[in-house]
């Protein structure tokens, strides 16, 4: 904030009244007036013009355009419902840039159009030999069994209903120890974190033959090298693999009472991987299990050759906090839809129907008799209440794939 007003000291004109005193109406006045030169610097909003869009939706070139054609009426409409971003009832919203610590003001990134990537010599598609995606997790993920269980089902599932047509299927779980990975306490935040590079090598050597791609997902905070305080996550796009943390997705991870905080007195040396055992791990809630999905399927959607989204407010934006990735939506923007559907195949409305059966569904992963036998409850409920726009937008989006009221 000192950095903000730095640059705006004194009023238009460049310096204060020489007055030595206001009258209340004229502080209030030049209140008002600092606040409006602070507004329009401390948010911008990034609109493309619709001719832009059409471009980076359709390509210039013919053989593009003519792919598109193929498109039934009802799927054209709802990529096309992105010309009018942020208009009034608009399926698709503008991106907004909240500050200089956002993404896009700190990253100088080529905005990749639908042609762009789709001429990309290095981008994956799945064939019939690696149409999978591998999820292995990492360390603790619940208090419970049960708990651990169902949370990691349900997002192998969220996976299964957002890339439809592979295949998503769960790696055997590991420990810390078994990775071998290094580790240390964070001296900052005081939290345990475990090293990403290591962690990459481990998923290398597990990787299936028929994979697409694995991931690593765990509850532990992670850092690349020594002199980085933190990364969400790391990928090795070349590889088709990547790891993923959820630490910072408790909503407490930022407060002096974080649970995860260490005892000054504790200090593990390397190979020390019980320090690990019973370590806390957030709670599974509806916001995060909301934010995991939203994770893990921005970073599988990399491995496509999908880059980070300038178009439209999209999941596939890049985020550098967590309020940051909070703005961003479920889904996908038309053109990035578009970039997943080439390379995927799916039919655009089967997928969203079964995002929303997975939103609205909750029936038991486990049958009576295999509940009774580990002596666990059956059932847990998904806690979706995060996901209410996310569903309403779908059945909006299924209003016009099929016509309804329309």
């Amino acid at each position: 904030m000192a950095s903000l007003l730095s640059s705006r000291q004194g009023c238009p004109g460049g310096s204060w009244p020489q007055s030595k005193a206001f009258s209340p109406v004229t502080v209030l006045l030049l209140l008002l007036l600092l606040l409006l030169r602070l507004q329009p610097e401390s948010m911008k909003v990034i609109q493309h013009s619709a001719e832009t869009l059409h471009t980076a939706l359709l390509s210039d070139r013919q053989d593009l355009v003519k792919l598109y054609r193929k498109y039934t009426e009802q799927e054209q409409r709802l990529l096309e419902e992105g010309f009018h971003a942020g208009q009034p009832g608009s399926l698709f919203q503008l991106i907004t840039v909240h500050s200089d610590s956002d993404w896009i003001p700190s990253h100088r990134e080529e905005p990749q159009d639908f042609k762009s990537f789709y001429t990309d010599p290095y981008r994956k598609s799945p064939d019939a030999g690696h149409n999978t995606v591998y999820i292995q997790t990492i360390g603790p993920f619940g208090e419970t069994g049960v708990q651990t269980d169902q949370y990691v089902e349900w997002l192998r599932k969220y996976c299964q209903a957002f890339f439809t047509g592979l295949s998503v299927r769960l790696m055997p779980p590991v420990t810390i120890a078994e990775t071998q990975c290094c580790f240390r306490v964070n001296s900052d935040s005081h939290n345990l974190q475990i090293l990403t590079g290591d962690l990459l090598r481990f998923l290398g050597d597990r990787k299936p033959k028929d994979a697409f791609c694995i991931v690593g997902i765990t509850m532990i905070d992670l850092y690349p090298k020594d002199s980085w305080n933190f990364v969400f996550g790391q990928a090795s796009l070349s590889q088709g693999m990547g790891v993923f943390s959820f630490a910072r997705y408790d909503d407490n991870f930022y407060s002096r009472n974080y649970a995860g905080r260490l005892k000054a007195h504790v200090k593990p040396k390397q190979g020390d991987y019980f320090v690990f055992d019973g370590y806390y791990t957030p709670p599974i809630s509806s916001s995060l299990l909301l934010r995991s999905c939203k994770t893990m399927t921005h970073e599988i959607g990399h491995m496509f050759g999908i880059r980070h989204c300038q178009w439209l407010n999209c999941v596939m934006q890049g985020s550098n906090h967590l309020e940051e990735s909070d703005r961003r939506p479920l889904d996908f923007c038309p053109v990035c839809l578009r970039k997943l559907q080439v390379s995927v195949g799916f039919n655009i409305a089967q997928r969203y129907k079964a995002l929303l059966h997975w939103m609205e569904d909750d029936k038991p992963t486990a049958t009576p008799h295999e509940a009774s036998a580990s002596l666990r409850p059956l059932h847990l409920p998904k806690p979706t209440e995060a996901f209410h726009d996310s569903k309403l937008w779908l059945h909006r989006c299924l209003d016009i794939l099929e016509n309804r009221g329309v």
